[in-house]
């Protein structure tokens, strides 16, 4: 019978974190063709662009339009960068002068001068899914 109960704790344990885990649908809104396609990466402030990401998706452009989604996304505060891989080769091509080659974008469209800011593209989850869309 402990066992029993101690298994049934577990599971609604289980559920429970897996029912608090939200997910972030990102929808590129303005690509200028179908080449290639969209690389996004969903970032903590300890990893925005300089680590690994939390977690990396990719899709195809279709009628400038280009969406995923991060599942099982813990709440929190994140932040989202994407790139148009117009290349297929995987990586964000750059000038000589360092200026960037191919079309990007962050969470809440803030585009200075020079890469995206943490500050500028961070949103939090709470309570529920979160949508955004991003203009490259």
């Amino acid at each position: 019978m402990k066992i029993l109960a101690t298994l049934l704790i577990s599971a609604v344990t289980i559920l429970n974190v897996v029912a608090q885990n939200k997910t972030i649908t990102v929808t590129v809104v303005n690509a200028t063709n179908s080449e290639g396609s969209i690389k996004f990466a969903l970032h903590s402030e300890e990893t925005f662009l300089v680590k690994k990401p939390i977690q990396v998706k990719e899709a195809i452009v279709k009628e400038g339009k280009s969406t995923i989604v991060f599942t099982n996304v813990p709440e929190g505060e994140y932040a989202v960068t994407c790139f148009h891989d117009k290349n297929s080769n995987g990586r964000m091509d750059f000038e000589a002068n360092g200026m960037p080659m191919e079309d990007y974008g962050a969470s809440n469209n803030v585009m200075n001068f020079g890469p995206p800011k943490y500050n500028d593209a961070k949103f939090k989850i709470i309570d529920k899914d979160v949508s955004l869309d991003i203009r490259l």
